[in-house]
């Protein structure tokens, strides 16, 4: 996600949109299989020119996308006049100091329209007289209220009243942020599986579950012991021998840190 795609991985991601094998792809451009092959690995050297107009026709893509000269697929001749920005966006977009991908991903999403438009009532002040005419009718009935009835302010009604004013910055902060929740979690779904995303998947993951696995073992004290020392290291408890087991065990039983959380928990079942 944060990484510039070489040219095989852009061919393999285009293919893969499509749900297209390498067989299926040379059927359909005409160009073998093992040349599609040879482009979409890591070790590939250098592409043909006949593949890469062949591959950007088919892929409906610029040539220069292909060849990574560029991050847009099909828009790489557009005058920047054209995009209506501002300097300072020009700026922030050249010096390389934001992830410009994820930028794209944000504004390109289905729901970003949504998101500015939002954005816009509220920094515009469009909706805000009617929350203010609401919020001042709520204040003057609940006033009336305390001045002709005799309840106090944390009366159920008296206090709902109140609690039902909302400033014009709370309301639309908790709109936008709702907004923006939705974009962050199709986003973050769709990088699920990058290779730069830590997931469920990442070491550190894995040597929790197996600290945890260990920690449940309910057979012997011995045999519990043996296994959290080696989930810490990483080793399979399987792998261990039985000699290795006892020596193992005679080492750890050299640990006064092992013998004193142990005492400790028997000391505790006696107490109960």
């Amino acid at each position: 996600m944060y990484v510039k795609l070489t040219i095989a991985e852009r061919l393999k991601d285009l293919r893969t949109e499509r749900r297209l094998t390498l067989e299926q792809l040379a059927e359909q451009t005409g160009l073998s299989r093992a040349a599609l092959g040879r482009y979409e690995s890591d070790d590939c050297k250098e592409i043909s020119p006949t593949a890469v107009v062949t591959l950007a026709k088919f892929y409906g893509v610029s040539a220069d996308y292909l060849l990574g000269l560029t991050e847009t697929k099909n828009h790489s001749n557009t005058d920047l006049h054209d995009l209506h920005l501002s300097d300072d966006m020009i700026e922030l977009l050249a010096n390389g100091r934001i992830n410009n991908r994820l930028l794209c991903e944000i504004a390109a999403h289905k729901d970003f329209r949504r998101l500015m438009t939002d954005i816009e009532i509220c920094v515009d002040r469009i909706a805000d007289s009617r929350i203010n005419d609401l919020n001042t009718m709520l204040s003057a009935v609940r006033q009336k209220i305390l001045d002709d009835q005799e309840v106090d302010q944390d009366d159920l009604y008296v206090r709902t009243l109140e609690l039902a004013q909302i400033s014009t910055e709370s309301y639309f902060s908790h709109v936008i942020q709702h907004d923006l929740d939705a974009i962050l979690h199709d986003i973050r779904e769709a990088h699920r599986r990058d290779s730069t995303t830590a997931d469920s998947d990442s070491p550190a993951a894995d040597a929790a579950k197996r600290l945890q696995e260990a920690m449940r073992y309910e057979g012997s004290r011995e045999e519990k012991m043996v296994r959290v020392f080696l989930a810490n290291l990483g080793i399979p408890y399987d792998r261990l021998t039985k000699e290795e087991f006892v020596t193992l065990i005679g080492i750890l039983e050299k640990s006064d840190l092992m013998k004193s959380s142990y005492n400790k928990r028997g000391r505790k079942k006696q107490q109960r």
